[in-house]
């Protein structure tokens, strides 16, 4: 191809031509196209006789030169679309003059992710060791096996036990095989196609014809790029509506021609620019599901990558779908679903544990249809070893949809998409329950971690030595603030929140006019009824019900013992000084009985006049006397307590010396059977007379007596000392 550049202007003035003609000057040392040179020359030879006839006929001379130099230039050859010389005896490859995928230049530079960091530190150990056996040609063979074996084992563990997360991170791997890549890798012959039969050529979307063991396939994939200038041209793998149509020429003409479709899903989703909206991006993906449902050829998806929404779901509705092991599906990156629902992307980690991304979880719910295996390190590992595990299954799920006839294959795909998910039948739904947004489960507690909360914070209530405790203030603080928030949630969830809003906003501008207060209360009136006859519907809201209900109860009990403190102070103001000197001298009483000591007589006297006199004073001080409570007995002495046990023990071994004695062994156990037939049958009641009856014959019960009545006199005297008909101002109970 030439190219010819034109210089002119004028030489010098003065320097006359006697017939007014123009000079002309061909170069051809700047260039070898001579035939541009003589072409150029006549051209300019007879536009030069042209305007010489017309100076001269106008009677003006010009005194000028004028010089033209033309540069004839070499154009620059290349292989696309077209190379100068074909070969017409070409039978295997793929042509590469009709496609920008080239081999790169440059080795792709190794990437270490996050979670692989330990068996970097082991590569590194293997090198230095390999070098310092270069260096001083000693033998480290034992100590290089040992260290490859610990890698393999740490690689094996590693990439056994993988997370969600890190699946997502190998298959968004930047030197992971590309749709492309696989496709040479699998295919005896490949021609690219181009175009969309628009006006544009998506790079993003790659089509075309390949050949597996003679048989012809329509290959239609997303590529990625394998370094930054790659990604800039296929647009990262975001394909635009003129891809996704690209995509739709090419599957009429399979389905025309009877050419079986398999599809590689490696993307991040549909692009979703202005442009591309403008074009029709979602009625474009909406018209390739619907046309895939239609083809009657047999059609294979494989996700080699990742596959994102809809633009991965624009190729992927086939008869059967396979994902790599490494491989990813979803509705919403793990990045954008916890930036929706936390409100941070740094909970990526669990967004894809909820979201069941992985190949795994897939084949689980019968989305998938098969898992094709992938090296430790992932596929980059070893790129030729996986592209061949593809073939293999693709070859055998073509091997059994070719089987089928254009209206099995139509069934098979609808009965696939028919069975992915479920649902229930005759279970009732709440109209107005169902529109309603769902409530959050971390506000719906336990009804026994509720009860619980409840009985602690009764119990440090009640406990309470001082009017207001920290730590008590503190967990109703946080009830509080729990119960706003749930409020706040139910007010948005109800659709109240602008009503809500607008009265702040009119209370917060209100003056003291009457009229205008009266409105006010009246529309915060509707607005609290309207939010209770919501929230009183069965079944709804039932967190903040609950909270509700704990904070009633808490507030309750915070009320009851600030009317009890402030009761107890004034009953302790009135109290006269002599009789609090007695009830500080019963206390002491009480204190060394406890410890074993003996009883007072004269101040069991006392306590009882004592008693009289503070019901006299409570009397006079207006305060009305319902009732004398007793108090529950302190812990008795710990000598009483043995006494107990060892009275009883000694009752439990005489009954059982008797029972042996008499024979009784047989209607026992005839009374435990008929106990289990009918507890209240005669005969019941009978077996348990007899065995009464020879139980208290054959015993000999004096001794025993003696001891239970010295016991029950000891208890009788330490708590008529201790509580019997006392009144006291402790615990505000009259």
């Amino acid at each position: 191809m030439d190219t010819v550049s034109l210089v002119a202007g004028h030489c010098g003035r003065g320097r006359g031509v006697e017939d007014g003609r123009f000079e002309f000057r061909s170069n051809s040392y700047f260039g070898k196209g001579f035939l541009a040179s003589e072409l150029l020359n006549g051209s300019f030879r007879r536009a030069v006789w042209y305007q010489s006839n017309a100076l001269k006929g106008s009677g003006y001379e010009c005194g000028r030169r004028f010089s033209v130099v033309a540069k004839v230039k070499k154009g620059k050859k290349h292989d696309y679309p077209w190379p100068d010389n074909i070969d017409p005896n070409i039978k295997d490859g793929y042509l590469t003059y009709l496609s920008h995928f080239k081999p790169l230049d440059e080795k792709p530079k190794p990437v270490t992710l996050p979670f692989e960091k330990p068996l970097v530190d082991l590569e590194k150990k293997i090198i230095e060791v390999c070098r310092m056996a270069d260096e001083t040609d000693l033998d480290f063979t034992d100590q290089i096996g040992a260290l490859e074996t610990k890698y393999q084992q740490a690689l094996k563990d590693l990439y056994t036990h993988l997370t969600p997360i890190q699946r997502l991170a190998i298959a968004r791997h930047p030197n992971r095989p590309t749709a492309l890549d696989h496709i040479l890798k699998i295919t005896e012959k490949w021609v690219e196609l181009h175009g969309d039969r628009a006006g544009y050529d998506d790079p993003a979307m790659i089509t075309g014809i390949g050949t597996m063991d003679g048989k012809s396939y329509m290959f239609i994939g997303q590529q990625k790029g394998r370094n930054t200038k790659e990604s800039i041209f296929r647009n990262f793998a975001m394909p635009t509506p003129h891809g996704y149509r690209k995509a739709l020429r090419m599957m009429k003409y399979a389905d025309h021609h009877g050419l079986p479709i398999i599809t590689l899903v490696d993307t991040p989703g549909a692009y979703a620019d202005l442009k591309s909206e403008e074009l029709g991006q979602g009625e474009a993906i909406a018209h390739n599901l619907r046309t895939m449902f239609g083809l009657k050829v047999p059609i294979v998806t494989v996700v080699v990558g990742e596959g994102g929404s809809g633009g991965a779901l624009a190729i992927a509705c086939p008869n059967k779908l396979l994902m790599l092991e490494n491989s990813v599906l979803y509705v919403a990156s793990p990045e954008a679903c916890a930036a929706i629902l936390w409100k941070s992307s740094k909970a990526a980690p669990k967004a894809a544990e909820k979201l069941r991304i992985t190949a795994q979880e897939h084949y689980k719910r019968r989305i998938a249809d098969g898992i094709i295996p992938e090296p430790l390190g992932g596929a980059h590992a070893d790129p030729v070893w996986t592209s061949q595990q593809i073939r293999l299954a693709i070859t055998e799920a073509m091997d059994e949809l070719t089987k089928m006839d254009k209206e099995e294959l139509l069934r098979h795909r609808m009965l696939k998409f028919r069975s992915i998910g479920g649902f229930q039948e005759g279970k009732p739904v709440e109209p107005e329950r169902k529109r309603n947004m769902k409530p959050s489960d971390a506000s719906i507690l336990n009804a026994a971690d509720i009860e619980s909360d409840l009985e602690k914070l009764k119990k440090n209530i009640l406990e309470a030595k001082v009017p207001s405790d920290p730590i008590t203030d503190q967990a109703i603080e946080k009830l509080k603030q729990d119960v706003d928030k749930e409020v706040t949630r139910a007010f948005i969830s109800m659709g109240l929140q602008e009503k809500l809003e607008s009265l702040k906003l009119e209370l917060s501008r209100a003056s003291d006019n009457q009229t205008l207060n009266h409105n006010l209360k009246a529309k915060a009136d509707k607005l609290m009824q309207e939010f209770k006859q919501n929230l009183s519907r069965p079944g709804a809201y039932l967190g903040l019900k609950q909270k509700l209900e704990k904070l009633s109860m808490v507030s309750r009990l915070v009320e009851l013992k600030e009317k009890g403190e402030k009761l107890k102070s004034e009953i302790n103001r009135k109290i006269p000084s002599e009789i609090k000197a007695k009830l500080q001298q019963l206390e002491n009483a009480q204190a060394n009985l406890s410890k074993g000591d003996l009883l007072d007589e004269d101040l069991v006297a006392e306590a009882v006049e004592a008693k009289k006199e503070l019901i006299e004073v409570l009397k006079s001080a207006n305060f009305e006397i319902v009732g004398v409570a007793k108090r529950k007995a302190a812990n008795a002495a710990p000598e009483l307590q043995e006494k107990i046990v060892s009275v009883q023990k000694e009752i439990d071994g005489e009954i059982e010396r008797v029972v042996n004695v008499t024979g009784l062994h047989g209607k026992i156990e005839e009374l435990k059977a008929e106990m289990a037939k009918d507890s209240s049958s005669p005969k019941v009641e009978q077996l348990q007379t007899e065995i009464k009856e020879g139980v208290c014959a054959a015993l000999d019960d004096t001794e025993l007596k003696q001891k239970v009545e010295n016991l029950r006199r000891e208890f009788a005297s330490s708590s008529e000392v201790d509580i019997n008909d006392k009144v006291t101002a402790e615990n505000s109970r009259w």
